[in-house]
């Protein structure tokens, strides 16, 4: 018999149909057995009658077990039905049970808010975690959120490029994942920080409107809201200014969550420069919502634009803030290139901030490349270690790159504003510990004997402190 989702019973109200899904809840009363069997479309109760064929059956059924199940489909008197409860005035009248995936006993218990369980025991079950109900809302919202705004760069003449996820380590980022080669004894590729070269050289390739749901991988120090791998909607445009940029994320983030029935506090979002948000919040991510408006999950974005280009390193050189390969605001262009007054020179940088999360970054680029040079010499490179970094890209922006510019806008961080998650483990179907091991699966492990030695490797034994 043909499977019917849960959602669409109440189209077959009289006819005997099979469902499949898991049973969220059996309660046996002796002579009948009730259930609660849920699908991705929703939920039903099931009863089993005592001269059902199905009764021992449905007695040794547990919950969380996969199941299909045969029955009529019935309107429940009014009496009986559950008010404000989907599928709350139907039921099915159980005739058959198939067991098709039979369930042990849970580590713990997933029809509550499983937040509060100890996270090492979650992640490593992280697949029961995600039955659960708000983990199934959160990553179902997210796939929404993603699709919608595919969708609108559909619409706006984007196209979906794939970038590679083995590339050149860039130190002067943050810390590269190292990925060694078995063709090339003792060199390493790097996974990607961001795509954020490969989107710029299909600028000059000529795409003129670029987008990529990328993963993102730095070995960065966890935090609640930052792990080692995340997911950003990516976006390149050629021939654009600083507006054109930030006009065409609004109209794709208010056309999205709106569409989901999220309300925006202001819109056009607020501009504010970095130097006005730095004096009246004391940092670069804020949050513009009122004690009622937090109650009501109102999503305040807000623009931060005009950020410094360079700050002092610990040794006291100068490296980027956000991005090298930014350009100065218009007024800069001369003081960078003269390497002049380093520390005012403002950059086209614009950040979108949301209820107190950075939630997107971008700039428009420097696409000369005298632009590019200034900047490494600022930061203290040599012509030669530039070449080394960037000769690849000085060489591509000398074959008629347009000017050009984007924006990274981070999924977890978008979904966090959504739901009100504070942890980016929890809008990740498979997130990492805080001590960086994975869910279910064993990493990081040490390598074999075999693969060692295929890669040309050799491990130390961590030194002993103390």
């Amino acid at each position: 018999m043909e499977r019917i989702y849960i959602g669409d019973l109440k189209d077959h109200i009289g006819e005997t149909v099979t469902i499949k899904g898991w049973v969220s809840v059996r309660r046996d009363q002796g002579k009948m057995v009730f259930f609660d069997i849920r699908d991705m479309t929703g939920a039903v109760q099931g009863v089993v009658l005592p001269k059902s064929a199905a009764i021992e059956l449905a007695k040794q059924t547990n919950r969380e077990s996969s199941v299909a199940i045969s029955g009529e489909v019935k309107q429940r008197p009014a009496k009986n039905a559950q008010e404000g409860k989907v599928n709350g005035d139907i039921e099915l009248v159980i005739d058959g049970i198939e067991i098709l995936g039979a369930a042990e006993t849970l580590p713990f218990e997933i029809m509550d808010d499983t937040a509060g369980i100890n996270e090492e025991v979650r992640l490593a079950h992280r697949y029961l975690d995600l039955r659960s109900e708000r983990m199934q809302r959160n990553i179902r919202l997210r796939s929404e959120l993603v699709r919608r705004c595919r969708e609108f760069l559909f619409n706006e003449k984007f196209t979906e490029i794939e970038t590679p996820l083995l590339t050149e380590s860039t130190p002067e980022g943050s810390r590269d994942f190292v990925v060694p080669s078995r063709l090339h004894p003792g060199k390493f590729y790097a996974l990607p920080q961001s795509p954020q070269q490969y989107k710029q050289l299909l600028m000059v390739g000529g795409f003129e409107r670029y987008f990529q749901i990328a993963r993102a991988i730095r070995d960065e120090d966890l935090r609640a809201d930052r792990g080692f791998e995340h997911t950003q909607i990516d976006i390149e445009m050629s021939f654009v200014e600083q507006g054109d940029v930030m006009s065409t994320v609004e109209k794709m983030i208010t056309g999205a969550v709106e569409a989901m029935g999220y309300t925006i506090k202001e819109k056009p979002f607020p501009r504010f420069t970095y130097a006005e948000v730095m004096e009246k919040f004391g940092a670069d991510k804020f949050d513009l919502r009122t004690p009622e408006e937090k109650e009501k999950n109102i999503l305040a974005y807000a623009w931060v634009h005009k950020f410094p280009f360079f700050e002092k390193t610990p040794e006291g050189g100068w490296t980027f803030t956000h991005n090298p390969f930014s350009m100065p605001v218009p007024e800069h262009v001369d003081q960078l290139l003269q390497k002049k007054n380093v520390g005012e020179i403002l950059t086209t940088q614009y950040d979108l901030v949301c209820n107190g999360y950075e939630t997107g970054g971008g700039s428009i680029r420097a696409h000369k490349p005298g632009l590019l040079k200034a900047a490494y010499e600022i930061m203290g490179y040599t012509e030669d270690e530039t070449q080394e970094r960037i000769g690849h890209m000085l060489t591509a922006f000398g074959f008629g790159v347009p000017p050009h510019g984007g924006i990274a806008l981070g999924v977890e961080r978008l979904i966090m504003n959504l739901t009100g998650e504070t942890h980016l483990r929890e809008v990740q179907a498979f997130p990492m510990t805080r001590g960086g091991q994975t869910s279910v699966m064993k990493a990081p492990k040490s390598l074999t004997a075999k693969q060692l030695e295929e890669l040309h490797l050799q491990v130390k034994p961590p030194k002993k402190h103390g």
